[in-house]
């Protein structure tokens, strides 16, 4: 084989490294199958924008694991934050106070902007999502609404747990539920093929014309939940539908709330994803990027629907717990002093012209590029016969080059590096995921 050796890689075996399918094969006995599916690749080490296999083979990271690591991997201030915490010798309190919470929930409610107050911290995003249709229906009884229905869109994902899938609009990964909770509607994605014939506000009237034969918005909706952009596509809504959404929940006494699970914490060059539309939500459900690595999410709102819950009624065994809070504490603080949004946005309009470049070669196969920032996706022609496996085998060959990226199992590509991610190593990865497309498109051409 033939050995790669640059800057930012290093390809010294043959990949998969040796001994990765004895270990995928030992999993396998052990855990659930629901963990499999992702590409043969046995992490030993990563740290900022790389990664190391157990082969000792060094790859490129678009994937920042699941746009989780924002402020690079194994961040030395993080590492240096959380060492100083285990030396403390306080790994968890449960609800009694603890000093890193105070400091940490003080600095998020300030990072998130002046239309928040209060947050409430959990381990897994999914948990967020569920405390978000929680505190929306607790509003909904508060004003006194008929019904407590909250409206969803088409293609969105909330989470796995049964309150987030029914807010998420992929019915077929819902059917385990057994029975669709009524009150919560979905309206149409206004994908870019949706809107070549009418305007955003006039699609989105369209949908919710259909909706009102059914129930009334004043009185039977008490909150709108938007993924900040449709995950698997890094889709952005246009700015006017969700301008119109946050005017009808004003008019209509309804929470807007985003979910900001692969938006929040610079990822799309602001704070928050929902930043790019001019509106100010109700409710931010957070996570991946909040912790930098380490197990965090919340929810941040206003204090009169934060505080709805009574004492006891919406906690969580590890919420805010000190490692936890530390390390929130440690990615904000990274963000802020390291100027990171303004890298992102250099950076990131690199990456999409170095994307837009790879549209254009192989424009027979690749219909857009979606995005912002630092989080981006080649959306392919899904009636391109096989599409699913042509491109697992374009992020298999990337890998064996050197450069892991997002396979969706579906008509995408998706790509995310840490936002601290150099320009070198940015055009390192475009060329690696240009050569692996031309191959395999123009061998089935």
């Amino acid at each position: 084989m033939k050995i790669i050796k640059t800057q930012n890689r290093l390809i010294k075996t043959k990949i998969p490294a040796p001994g990765t399918y004895k270990i995928i094969k030992s999993l396998t006995k052990s855990e659930s199958r629901s963990m499999q599916g992702q590409l043969p690749i046995i992490w030993s080490k990563a740290e900022g924008h790389s990664l190391v296999d157990i082969g000792g083979n060094k790859f490129i990271d678009f994937t920042s694991t699941i746009f989780v690591t924002n402020i690079g991997h194994s961040n030395t201030n993080l590492i240096k934050n959380l060492k100083h915490a285990l030396n403390k010798k306080l790994l968890h309190s449960y609800a009694y106070f603890n000093v890193s919470r105070e400091k940490y929930l003080k600095k998020l409610v300030k990072f998130a902007g002046t239309n928040f107050e209060k947050a409430f911290l959990m381990s897994a995003g999914t948990e967020a999502t569920e405390a978000a249709l929680k505190l929306m229906r607790l509003y909904g009884q508060k004003v006194k609404k008929r019904k407590l229905g909250i409206i969803c869109i088409d293609g969105n994902w909330h989470g796995r747990t049964m309150g987030a899938q029914m807010m998420s609009g992929n019915k077929k990964q819902k059917e385990w539920i057994g029975y669709e909770d009524r009150n919560i509607h979905h309206i149409k994605f206004p994908y870019p093929w949706e809107l070549e014939k009418i305007t955003p506000k006039d699609f989105l009237n369209k949908c919710l014309k259909k909706l009102k034969k059914k129930i009334d918005l004043k009185k039977d909706i008490c909150g709108f939940m938007l993924e900040t952009f449709q995950g698997w596509g890094a889709i952005f809504y246009p700015k006017e539908f969700v301008k119109e959404i946050a005017n009808l929940c004003k008019q209509n006494k309804i929470l807007l709330s985003f979910d900001e699970m692969q938006a929040g914490f610079g990822r799309t060059g602001k704070k928050f994803g929902y930043e790019h539309y001019d509106v100010k939500p109700d409710l931010i459900c957070c996570g991946k990027g909040m912790g930098g690595g380490v197990a965090l999410s919340g929810v941040i709102g206003k204090k009169k629907i934060m505080d709805l819950p009574s004492v006891g009624e919406m906690s969580s065994t590890n919420s805010a717990n000190p490692l936890a809070c530390v390390a929130g504490t440690s990615v904000i603080d990274e963000i802020n002093n390291k100027k990171i949004l303004k890298k992102v946005n250099e950076n990131g309009k690199y990456l999409k012209t170095g994307l837009e470049n790879i549209m254009s070669e192989n424009s027979n196969s690749i219909k857009y590029v979606m995005g912002k920032g630092m989080i981006y996706a080649l959306i392919f022609d899904k009636q391109i016969p096989n599409i699913g496996m042509k491109l697992k085998k374009i992020c298999f060959g990337a890998m064996q080059n050197g450069l892991l990226v997002v396979y969706t199992g579906r008509e995408s590509i998706k790509i995310g590096p840490p936002l601290t991610i150099n320009r070198k190593a940015i055009k390192e990865g475009l060329q690696i995921l240009q050569e692996q497309i031309s191959k395999v498109f123009k061998k089935n051409n």
